[in-house]
């Protein structure tokens, strides 16, 4: 395996930040320990931040596998490109959902993205240090998830 480029992993990470912010802003509406700012609205803090910047890069990551699959060859080419759009509509069809079943949703889904990122490395569409990155940063956003989960109010 190579080594994660600099900038992809420091960009992975940066982009967990809101997620470990929603984690740790559903934990303080939960148990009132740590203090978040009265003046943020709820889009921004909790399991409504998880939902909503979940559901962008769970739609973000499937443009990823988009990528991927379009420079595959022979029946692959068409099945990855399918594989590439159901995550987005996953969870699209979870929005009226209550929000408990929208987080499930989206650990299912990244979750289940993570077959397809595998397919597509298998089949030399990926970089070789893909999965690496992709197992670190959906580890940490699966945590996050479960974490806003299991504090709903």
């Amino acid at each position: 395996m190579t080594r994660i480029p600099t900038s992809a992993l420091l960009l992975g990470l940066a982009g967990l930040v809101p997620f470990l912010w929603g984690a740790t802003s559903s934990v303080e509406l939960a148990l009132t320990y740590l203090p978040v700012p009265e003046s943020l609205p709820n889009a921004f803090i909790g399991p409504e931040l998880l939902v909503t910047y979940g559901t962008i890069i769970l739609s973000f990551m499937a443009g990823v596998i988009w990528g991927f699959a379009a420079k595959g060859s022979g029946t692959w080419m068409p099945i990855g490109l399918t594989l590439s759009v159901l995550p987005a509509l996953w969870i699209f069809f979870f929005t009226p959902s209550p929000i408990s079943a929208q987080i499930l949703a989206l650990i299912a889904g990244f979750s289940g993205l993570l077959a397809i990122d595998w397919a597509c490395l298998r089949r030399g569409l990926a970089p070789d240090w893909w999965m690496a990155l992709r197992l670190l940063l959906t580890g940490v956003v699966v945590f996050c998830l479960t974490i806003g989960f299991l504090f709903l109010p």
